[in-house]
């Protein structure tokens, strides 16, 4: 269950409000970067957990929680930054210089309440809402929740990873010291969760001991000859030299190596097309293309 408290989990302060920074905000909460994305992984993640112990579980359920915190601040940066945003077409232009900043591209005001404010203003009345920069609802596609704790730390990782770097980019493209002030906190939060995240693979036994996952797989059941090599796919036979090209596997099991790629198996023949496909006559009851005279 959940509890709710009214204040937020940091303060949230406008100086000036910008509608067009409103705008960027909103990848921030439904971008597939976004806070959204990862509290319901987060969820979906704690609500598959087994094992014999709920700790990770917990974890994700606290980290979850965190970022509902963090959906609120957002939305209500969104709120705060389209406080002085036009309600109807009439009240835009060179009289309000924060619309006009908006409208710097030369766009007509219906264009812009149907493109960068239509949803505040039509859907949402100048609030949040669930969805991206361009007005796309968050959809749930780029939630992974596989069952697999290791594999999901990775996802985690990831998702925090590219959420700082979204973070970082909207800090930088702000002057106003509130949207700074609240993008620094979670710019800080998205660092403790990289290192969350990686800590529980740590305590996992280390990427050794978690590669490759599922690390339940009976290795003997894998084609063990190209576990390890770098495929090189050029036709010259030049690769990209790295660690992942020689050494000692990063899992401890192998040696790495380079493979100049070949083909392996023979061109696929695949039968005449059935009566009832569609297909062109020609297609049905034809020999394979190769055994034709």
């Amino acid at each position: 269950m959940f509890y709710h408290d009214r204040r937020l989990q940091r303060q949230v302060t406008v100086d000036k409000p910008d509608p067009l920074f409103a705008r960027m905000l909103q990848q921030a909460i439904g971008g597939v970067e976004g806070e959204i994305r990862v509290c319901m992984q987060y969820m979906f993640q704690a609500y598959g957990a087994r094992g014999p112990s709920n700790k990770y579980r917990d974890l994700l359920l606290h980290t979850a929680t965190e970022e509902l915190g963090h959906i609120e601040m957002l939305a209500t940066a969104v709120a705060l930054n389209l406080e002085t945003a036009p309600t109807e077409a009439q009240e835009q232009g060179a009289k309000d210089a924060i619309v006009g900043a908006v409208m710097g591209g030369g766009e007509s005001p219906r264009h812009v309440l149907e493109g960068m404010l239509h949803k505040q203003l039509l859907s949402t009345g100048m609030s949040a809402h669930p969805s991206d920069s361009d007005g796309v609802p968050f959809d749930m596609s780029h939630i992974y929740a596989s069952g697999n704790l290791a594999a999901d730390m990775y996802c985690n990782v990831a998702a925090e990873s590219t959420g700082r770097v979204l973070a970082t980019r909207l800090y930088n493209a702000t002057a106003d010291a509130g949207m700074k002030d609240m993008l620094g906190f979670l710019i800080a939060r998205d660092a403790m969760h990289q290192n969350q995240w990686l800590a529980v693979i740590e305590e996992l036994g280390g990427e050794a001991g978690a590669l490759p996952i599922p690390n339940s797989f009976p290795e003997a059941n894998q084609t063990n000859e190209h576990a390890y090599q770098f495929f090189s796919t050029s036709v010259d036979g030049s690769y990209p030299a790295g660690r992942y090209t020689e050494g000692p596997s990063i899992d401890g099991k192998g040696e790495f190596s380079v493979f100049q790629a070949q083909p392996m198996g023979e061109e696929p023949v695949l039968g005449p097309a059935r009566p009832d496909s569609g297909a062109q006559n020609e297609q049905i009851g034809a020999k394979p293309a190769q055994q034709i005279p």
